[in-house]
Protein backbone atom coordinates (compact mmCIF):
# COMPACT_ATOMS: atom_id res chain seq x y z
CA UNK A 1 0.00 0.00 0.00
CA UNK A 2 1.38 3.38 -1.02
CA UNK A 3 0.58 5.65 1.93
CA UNK A 4 1.71 8.73 -0.01
CA UNK A 5 -1.65 8.43 -1.79
CA UNK A 6 -4.23 9.83 0.61
CA UNK A 7 -7.64 8.32 1.28
CA UNK A 8 -10.12 10.24 -0.86
CA UNK A 9 -13.30 11.52 0.79
CA UNK A 10 -15.93 10.19 -1.57
CA UNK A 11 -19.57 9.38 -2.03
CA UNK A 12 -20.49 5.82 -2.98
CA UNK A 13 -21.66 6.99 -6.41
CA UNK A 14 -18.22 8.36 -7.21
CA UNK A 15 -16.63 4.93 -6.71
CA UNK A 16 -18.74 3.60 -9.58
CA UNK A 17 -16.83 5.98 -11.88
CA UNK A 18 -13.40 4.82 -10.64
CA UNK A 19 -11.38 2.62 -12.96
CA UNK A 20 -8.55 0.18 -12.43
CA UNK A 21 -5.05 1.10 -13.56
CA UNK A 22 -2.23 -0.97 -15.06
CA UNK A 23 -0.40 -0.64 -11.73
CA UNK A 24 -2.81 -3.01 -10.00
CA UNK A 25 -3.20 -1.63 -6.46
CA UNK A 26 -4.23 1.86 -7.59
CA UNK A 27 -7.45 3.16 -9.07
CA UNK A 28 -8.14 6.25 -11.15
CA UNK A 29 -10.98 8.68 -10.59
CA UNK A 30 -10.94 11.54 -13.09
CA UNK A 31 -7.15 11.57 -13.22
CA UNK A 32 -6.64 11.18 -9.46
CA UNK A 33 -4.76 8.05 -8.44
CA UNK A 34 -5.86 6.51 -5.15
CA UNK A 35 -5.83 3.27 -3.22
CA UNK A 36 -7.97 4.08 -0.20
CA UNK A 37 -11.40 5.62 0.14
CA UNK A 38 -13.03 7.39 3.07
CA UNK A 39 -16.81 6.98 3.17
CA UNK A 40 -19.71 7.49 5.54
CA UNK A 41 -23.17 6.00 5.42
CA UNK A 42 -25.69 3.61 6.87
CA UNK A 43 -25.10 -0.13 7.12
CA UNK A 44 -28.06 -1.65 5.28
CA UNK A 45 -26.91 -5.27 5.30
CA UNK A 46 -24.78 -7.33 7.67
CA UNK A 47 -23.73 -10.83 6.60
CA UNK A 48 -22.78 -12.58 9.84
CA UNK A 49 -21.39 -15.64 8.08
CA UNK A 50 -18.81 -13.86 5.89
CA UNK A 51 -18.23 -10.57 7.70
CA UNK A 52 -19.54 -8.66 4.67
CA UNK A 53 -21.38 -5.36 5.11
CA UNK A 54 -23.27 -3.13 2.66
CA UNK A 55 -22.95 0.65 3.15
CA UNK A 56 -25.49 3.09 1.67
CA UNK A 57 -24.91 6.87 1.64
CA UNK A 58 -28.04 7.78 -0.38
CA UNK A 59 -25.96 8.13 -3.57
CA UNK A 60 -25.27 4.42 -3.94
CA UNK A 61 -24.06 1.33 -2.14
CA UNK A 62 -20.64 -0.21 -1.51
CA UNK A 63 -19.68 -3.67 -0.29
CA UNK A 64 -17.41 -3.70 2.75
CA UNK A 65 -15.22 -6.52 3.99
CA UNK A 66 -13.19 -6.53 7.20
CA UNK A 67 -9.44 -6.41 6.53
CA UNK A 68 -6.98 -9.14 7.39
CA UNK A 69 -5.90 -7.03 10.39
CA UNK A 70 -9.36 -7.50 11.89
CA UNK A 71 -9.56 -11.16 10.97
CA UNK A 72 -6.07 -12.14 12.23
CA UNK A 73 -6.83 -11.00 15.76
CA UNK A 74 -8.23 -13.67 18.07
CA UNK A 75 -11.80 -12.44 17.75
CA UNK A 76 -14.66 -14.48 19.05
CA UNK A 77 -17.73 -14.02 16.89
CA UNK A 78 -21.18 -13.82 18.34
CA UNK A 79 -24.72 -12.91 17.50
CA UNK A 80 -26.94 -10.90 19.79
CA UNK A 81 -30.12 -12.79 20.65
CA UNK A 82 -32.87 -10.54 19.42
CA UNK A 83 -36.38 -10.55 18.12
CA UNK A 84 -35.46 -7.59 15.93
CA UNK A 85 -35.45 -8.11 12.14
CA UNK A 86 -31.94 -6.58 12.05
CA UNK A 87 -28.78 -8.67 11.77
CA UNK A 88 -25.99 -8.17 14.28
CA UNK A 89 -22.32 -9.10 14.09
CA UNK A 90 -20.43 -8.92 17.37
CA UNK A 91 -16.66 -9.15 17.48
CA UNK A 92 -14.94 -9.65 20.84
CA UNK A 93 -11.19 -9.24 21.36
CA UNK A 94 -9.13 -9.25 24.56
CA UNK A 95 -5.73 -7.61 24.87
CA UNK A 96 -3.84 -7.12 28.14
CA UNK A 97 -6.95 -7.82 30.22
CA UNK A 98 -8.93 -5.23 28.31
CA UNK A 99 -11.93 -6.42 26.36
CA UNK A 100 -12.89 -4.80 23.09
CA UNK A 101 -16.31 -5.31 21.54
CA UNK A 102 -17.33 -4.27 18.07
CA UNK A 103 -20.94 -4.67 17.10
CA UNK A 104 -22.04 -4.03 13.54
CA UNK A 105 -25.75 -3.94 12.85
CA UNK A 106 -28.11 -2.71 10.18
CA UNK A 107 -29.06 0.93 10.64
CA UNK A 108 -25.74 2.09 12.12
CA UNK A 109 -24.22 5.25 10.63
CA UNK A 110 -20.49 4.58 10.24
CA UNK A 111 -17.30 6.14 8.94
CA UNK A 112 -15.15 3.71 6.93
CA UNK A 113 -11.62 4.00 5.59
CA UNK A 114 -10.22 1.17 3.53
CA UNK A 115 -8.57 -0.12 0.40
CA UNK A 116 -10.64 0.20 -2.76
CA UNK A 117 -10.60 -2.84 -5.03
CA UNK A 118 -11.81 -2.26 -8.57
CA UNK A 119 -14.32 -4.85 -9.81
CA UNK A 120 -16.18 -4.85 -13.11
CA UNK A 121 -20.00 -5.07 -13.11
CA UNK A 122 -20.25 -5.45 -9.32
CA UNK A 123 -20.71 -3.17 -6.35
CA UNK A 124 -17.62 -1.13 -5.48
CA UNK A 125 -15.61 -3.03 -2.84
CA UNK A 126 -13.74 -1.67 0.19
CA UNK A 127 -11.49 -3.74 2.45
CA UNK A 128 -12.05 -1.98 5.79
CA UNK A 129 -8.99 -0.72 7.67
CA UNK A 130 -10.95 1.51 10.06
CA UNK A 131 -14.63 1.65 10.97
CA UNK A 132 -16.19 3.97 13.54
CA UNK A 133 -19.79 4.13 14.71
CA UNK A 134 -21.05 7.72 14.31
CA UNK A 135 -24.70 6.90 14.97
CA UNK A 136 -24.94 9.24 17.95
CA UNK A 137 -23.41 12.25 16.19
CA UNK A 138 -25.99 14.90 15.33
CA UNK A 139 -25.98 16.32 11.79
CA UNK A 140 -23.43 13.70 10.78
CA UNK A 141 -24.85 13.16 7.31
CA UNK A 142 -25.14 16.83 6.39
CA UNK A 143 -21.63 17.50 7.67
CA UNK A 144 -20.26 14.59 5.63
CA UNK A 145 -21.67 15.95 2.38
CA UNK A 146 -20.07 19.33 3.19
CA UNK A 147 -16.72 17.66 3.93
CA UNK A 148 -16.80 15.81 0.59
CA UNK A 149 -17.66 19.03 -1.26
CA UNK A 150 -14.88 20.92 0.52
CA UNK A 151 -12.29 18.22 -0.26
CA UNK A 152 -13.38 18.25 -3.90
CA UNK A 153 -13.14 22.04 -4.22
CA UNK A 154 -9.81 22.37 -2.38
CA UNK A 155 -7.93 19.29 -3.51
CA UNK A 156 -9.55 17.18 -6.20
CA UNK A 157 -11.02 19.76 -8.61
CA UNK A 158 -7.61 21.25 -9.58
CA UNK A 159 -6.30 17.73 -10.31
CA UNK A 160 -9.37 16.82 -12.35
CA UNK A 161 -9.08 20.07 -14.37
CA UNK A 162 -5.43 19.27 -15.12
CA UNK A 163 -6.47 15.80 -16.27
CA UNK A 164 -9.10 17.18 -18.69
Amino acid sequence: MDYSLGALKLLCRQLKDARGTPSHPTANLGGILFQRAWLQGILVSVDKENGKLILDDATGTVELSLSRDFLLRPWSLGIFPTTSPFSFLLLHFELDSLAFFFCFCSGMYVMVVGAFLFRTNELPFIVVHKIIDLSKSPNREAMWYLEVMEAYKLFYEPLVEDFL
